[in-house]
C-alpha cells in the first residue's frame, strides 16, 4: 500500500474485471509468474517480453499480442493483485489491527526475492505500472477503511475520524524506512509506528473536516 489521493470517483464502485477462465486463465498465470520470476532475479531493467515469454512456456507472440510491452505485463501483475481476498487484521483493538497490518507490510517489503519493492521500483519507470500500482494501493486502503470503522464501534475512535488520513500516517513510515532509505527492518517499528498513529488519532489528529467529502 501507498498514498493516494481519493479524488471525487474514489467513492464510486471501480468497473468489474472479466476474470479469463480455462486455456486462457492457464496461460495469464504462466506468463505473470514468469513476470515475477524475473522481475524478483533481474529487477525492472532485466524484465523483457522475450525473457517472459521463455520462462513461461507461452509462444512470445501470443505475449507480444496479449500485454504489448513490458508495461502491460507489470500493469496485469498489479492488476491480479486486487483479485483477491485480503482482508486486514482484526486483532480487537486499533492499535493491535495497525501493527499487525505493518507487520504484514514489513514482511511484504523485506522478503526475498523482492518483488514488492521491485514492483514499487517499476511503478517509478513505466506509466501502465504506476497507473496500476494507484488502483491496487487505492483498492488495499479502501479494504483497510474497516479498521477504522471497528474502532470507531468500540469506541476507540471519533465518527468522524478521517480513515484514510489515519492509515497513511500509520503505514508510512514502513515505506519511508525500507523503500527510501532502505534501511535493516527494524522489528520495532511495526509496532511503534501503530502506537503513534492510534495514539494520535484518539486525540482527534485525524477530525475530518466540515467540508470532507470522504471518510
Amino acid at each position: 500500500m501507498t498514498p493516494t489521493d481519493p479524488g471525487p470517483e474514489s467513492t464510486r464502485p471501480p468497473p468489474t474485471r472479466r476474470r479469463p477462465g480455462g486455456r486462457t486463465a492457464r496461460v495469464r498465470t504462466q506468463v505473470l509468474d514468469a513476470v515475477l520470476a524475473e522481475l524478483g532475479e533481474h529487477g525492472y531493467d532485466g524484465l523483457t517480453m522475450d525473457a517472459v515469454a521463455a520462462r513461461s512456456g507461452v509462444h512470445r507472440t501470443t505475449v507480444y499480442r496479449r500485454w504489448v510491452d513490458v508495461g502491460g505485463l507489470l500493469a496485469d501483475v498489479l492488476d491480479a493483485a486486487s483479485d483477491d481476498d485480503w482482508q486486514p487484521p482484526d486483532t480487537g483493538s486499533l492499535e493491535g489491527d495497525l501493527a499487525a497490518l505493518n507487520l504484514e507490510i514489513q514482511t511484504a517489503l523485506t522478503a526475498q526475492p523482492p518483488i514488492v519493492a521491485a514492483l514499487i521500483a517499476a511503478s517509478f519507470r513505466s506509466e501502465k505500472a504506476f497507473h496500476a500500482q494507484q488502483r491496487l494501493w487505492e483498492d488495499r486502503y479502501a479494504r483497510c477503511e474497516i479498521v477504522v470503522g471497528r474502532a470507531v464501534r468500540r469506541g476507540e475512535l471519533s465518527p468522524h475520524t478521517d480513515a484514510r488520513r489515519l492509515l497513511i500516517v500509520a503505514t508510512a513510515p514502513l515505506y519511508h524506512q525500507l523503500v527510501l532509505l532502505r534501511t535493516s527492518p527494524d522489528p520495532h517499528l511495526p509496532g511503534h509506528a501503530a502506537r503513534t498513529a492510534a495514539l494520535a488519532a484518539a486525540a482527534g489528529a485525524f477530525a475530518e473536516s466540515p467540508s470532507a467529502g470522504h471518510t
